[in-house]
């Protein structure tokens, strides 16, 4: 997973030299996705020939500082922001569309358990929108894990009740909300499963209230990816692999993501 700027080439070239030729390309919410920006990455990606099949959009304002911190900023659950969320998450699938990718994804925020509650049904609404949006780009939507267990964002799924809707499935994510054994949730979520992310952390440190996990390099962390291949593999997922490694050290990130690929390829022959 990369995210977009206003380098379109450069990004592409420094990926393909790491050997990748497809990926998911996620969008800062800041980001203005004007018809510069879009026919910019439009040429890029067609000349670099390098595939994207997932836009994932982040929102101004969200904070992953821990706990508490995601329940009041991220996703579709804060009251005030939703509006213009919204609004950004059509931009986004319009976006995806001018680009050809066929499926958006975002995280919608700690889905409310009590679904009498008002903002799970706001955000059933809101999602339900999204969705009868992306449809008319021919796009799927798919809702990342990990802030809520796997039952709960499968409920909602359900309830949602939208074809084009599934799930971008995150191992490392369920560890570092403390929300669930990442091989068992698959389990709990697999048919709904379109894309998914290859990404290592430990649990949150039971000493620190509301604190998060650690993410780690691929391998480093808590995530059993031998199983968690072997469990992809069992619900008949055939998608891309798409690593994430969200360190603000760009050499770091960059070292991570070529030896993170180098180990899913060996895995993958073992």
């Amino acid at each position: 997973m990369f995210w977009a700027g206003d380098r379109p080439a450069e990004t592409l070239d420094t990926l393909r030299e790491l050997g990748f030729r497809c990926g998911q390309i996620g969008i800062p919410g800041q980001l203005a996705l004007d018809s510069r920006m879009t026919q910019d990455w439009k040429k890029a990606l067609e000349q670099a020939n390098f595939t994207v099949y997932t836009v994932f959009a982040a929102f101004e304002g969200e904070s992953y500082a821990d706990i508490p911190t995601v329940q009041r900023t991220v996703g579709f659950i804060p009251r005030v922001t939703r509006e213009v969320r919204e609004r950004r998450m059509l931009e986004v699938s319009d976006f995806a569309a001018h680009l050809s990718v066929p499926a958006i994804a975002t995280h919608v925020g700690f889905i409310p358990e009590d679904t009498s509650h008002p903002d799970y049904f706001a955000v059933r609404e809101m999602v339900r929108r999204v969705c009868d949006h992306a449809v008319s780009h021919q796009q799927t939507f798919a809702l990342e894990t990990g802030q809520e267990r796997a039952s709960v964002l499968l409920d909602f799924l359900l309830d949602v009740n939208r074809r084009n809707l599934g799930i971008n499935f995150d191992p490392a994510n369920m560890i570092l909300y403390g929300t669930g054994d990442p091989i068992e949730s698959l389990v709990v979520v697999g048919q709904h499963v379109v894309s998914v992310h290859c990404k290592d952390g430990d649990w949150p440190p039971p000493e620190v209230p509301g604190a998060l996990g650690a993410e780690r390099p691929l391998g480093q962390g808590s995530v059993d990816l031998k199983a968690f291949l072997a469990g992809l593999k069992k619900i008949g997922y055939k998608g891309p692999l798409t690593i994430e490694r969200e360190t603000h050290d760009k050499d770091q990130r960059l070292r991570d993501l070529k030896e993170g690929r180098q180990l899913l390829e060996e895995l993958k022959e073992s």
